[in-house]
């Protein structure tokens, strides 16, 4: 299982994305808080997520919250000022991919603390940067990959059943 970890999102319908994605591929999302949107079960149903009942959700006050909670957590930040790209990154079964908010991305401070941690999508250099529901879904994959897809059906076992 791998970790997805969303620092201060703002945007509803990119949580709506990424907690789908999260659903599929049996990830577990963590919300670190503010949160620039309602996530109460009245929103959520009125939001029409019939996916969420499939999110592994954690919730945090704050960055400081979710270290305290998560004390060992084996990192990796997404951020376009990373050293390197994803590809060089070698993930391990539970560790935690963190984004930033998509108005400024990662407090420079965690950026400085785990630099060696710090991965990018590689883009033309005047694109400033991808939709946050896509960086994690394309890190997540990755991630995923690397673990050979671990409780996840693969082409090959759908039509087997299928057949």
């Amino acid at each position: 299982m791998i970790n997805i970890v969303l620092v201060e999102p703002e945007i509803p319908q990119n949580c709506g994305n990424i907690a789908r994605t999260c659903a599929a591929t049996r990830s577990r999302l963590h919300l670190i808080k503010p949160l620039g949107f309602d996530i109460s079960e009245k929103a959520v149903k009125r939001a029409g997520l019939d996916y969420w009942p499939m999110v592994d959700l954690r919730v945090y006050e704050n960055l400081e919250h979710f270290f305290a909670e998560n004390p060992d957590a084996d990192l990796w930040l997404a951020t376009t000022k990373a050293p390197r790209d994803y590809s060089q990154a070698r993930f391990q079964d539970g560790c935690y991919l963190m984004f930033g908010k998509e108005t400024a991305g990662l407090p420079e401070d965690l950026r400085r603390r785990y630099y060696d941690r710090c991965i990018r999508i590689p883009m033309r250099a005047d694109a400033r940067s991808l939709n946050l529901s896509n960086s994690v879904a394309i890190l997540a994959y990755e991630a995923l990959k690397q673990l050979d897809f671990p409780n996840l059906s693969g082409v090959g076992e759908m039509a087997a059943q299928e057949g």
